[in-house]
């Protein structure tokens, strides 16, 4: 109750600024789940003997809903930027990636180049609890990318220096300036009725990946988690959009058949 009452939302979120609204139910379930494998540890390891969170139940979350971006968004918010300048190839090829690849902000601005395998078109993420994964790309991606590596990238500002994506001055794009590169072409796009977040992107790919033809098993790897929890989320998701897609295209009613 202290953590719905006082905690922020966003508070512990160093991409974002907390926001002045109460956390949601999905923060305080992960802190309840947290506890409880950490007391389950603990009396596994018989440093206590009783489970202090034996009698604490896991809170229900409400049903959330969860915003995405249209395919014409994506294509507005891609054709705002201007490609004639090395950074627009550059933003263009993050507002590609986003949607392609359910990456999470912090793991696309971690990426090196060493971790991208344009031949086989994938790259190695590490994601939460540094735990390493290989995402797969598309044809488009891969373009882009190649693109943006091969013309356009700046020289790095010290040898050392790996990350995929660099600002101007040859240094390491940071999460922050991802972010707001993301809200600020949404802005120029005159984007409405949705935020215009990374975080969009990824509800976005992860419904669009399962209305495809995806599987939930492929897409919990894809998007790095650690149970289906999450990902059945995505399946209300897509499942709502199956209707509407089956009321606008049934095939029954598209022959214009009495009934």
């Amino acid at each position: 109750m202290h953590r719905r009452s006082k905690g922020k939302a966003d508070q512990n979120n160093p991409n974002k600024h907390a926001r002045d609204e109460p956390l949601s139910g999905l923060p305080i379930q992960g802190y309840v789940r947290t506890l409880k494998a950490f007391c389950s540890w603990v009396v596994g390891e018989e440093y206590l003997e009783r489970n202090p969170m034996r009698r604490i139940s896991t809170p229900r979350t409400a049903k959330v809903i969860i915003d995405t971006f249209t395919d014409t968004q994506i294509r507005t918010l891609v054709s705002a930027v201007d490609i004639s300048k090395p950074l627009g190839v550059r933003d263009r090829c993050i507002l590609l990636i986003l949607p392609d690849t359910g990456v999470r902000l912090s793991e696309l601005a971690g990426l090196r180049v060493s971790d991208i395998d344009l031949e086989r078109g994938e790259f190695k993420v590490t994601g939460k609890g540094h735990r390493q994964r290989i995402v797969p790309m598309g044809g488009t991606v891969q373009k882009s990318l190649w693109r943006y590596l091969n013309r356009y990238r700046p020289a790095p500002s010290a040898p050392y220096v790996d990350s995929l994506l660099l600002n101007r001055s040859g240094a390491p794009m940071s999460a922050d300036a991802i972010y707001r590169m993301v809200r600020r072409v949404g802005q120029r796009a005159n984007m409405r009725g949705v935020r215009c977040s990374p975080h969009t992107f990824r509800h976005t790919f992860a419904k669009n990946y399962l209305l495809n033809g995806g599987d939930v098993f492929s897409l919990q790897k894809i998007l790095g988690h650690s149970s289906l929890e999450v990902v059945r989320l995505y399946v209300n998701l897509a499942t709502a959009d199956v209707h509407s897609q089956h009321r606008k295209y049934s095939p029954v009613d598209m022959m214009r058949l009495r009934s």
